[in-house]
């Protein structure tokens, strides 16, 4: 049973998951698979490019903090799916070794006024390099069931 609902949401609220690193492995895995750009595969081709060095893709960037997301928040709570994100930007390249901590701001919340069984939460999701420098910054929408409908729901 989930222990997370619309109502355990403080607006306004931050909080800080992990870190987890990401290694050498997972990065040219990753752009094996996905996103085969030498900068993403190899570090002399790497060197040479834009990024000046191997660099995860920033798809597998994306991955990565939704996997975090999930493990901390998601996986526990009365989740719906999400309809869409809204922005995303890559600020900085991430590195094989770099420790990542996920950082989740609620920007706000409200009630669906059709489906009062569903709490929609506005957020600013950021991962931060092991200086507390973003590396991505991202704004979505998460839809989350409400514990109790009728005593949450809009008048």
């Amino acid at each position: 049973m989930p222990h997370l609902h619309y109502e355990d949401i403080v607006e306004g609220s931050v909080q800080d998951f992990g870190p987890r690193t990401i290694t050498r492995e997972e990065i040219i895995a990753y752009a094996k698979e996905f996103d085969s750009q030498p900068m993403h595969l190899d570090e002399e081709a790497a060197k040479k490019s834009l990024l000046g060095g191997l660099a995860a893709s920033g798809w597998h960037t994306c991955c990565f903090m939704f996997r975090m997301m999930y493990d901390y928040v998601i996986k526990d709570s009365a989740s719906l799916g999400s309809p869409g994100i809204d922005e995303t930007k890559w600020l900085k390249p991430v590195r094989p070794g770099s420790e990542l901590t996920l950082r989740m701001q609620v920007l706000e919340k409200r009630v669906s006024k059709s489906r009062p069984e569903m709490g929609i939460v506005r957020t600013r999701t950021q991962l931060l390099d092991e200086s507390g420098a973003p590396v991505i910054d991202q704004t979505s929408t998460l839809l989350i069931g409400v514990r109790d409908p009728y005593k949450a729901a809009p008048q």
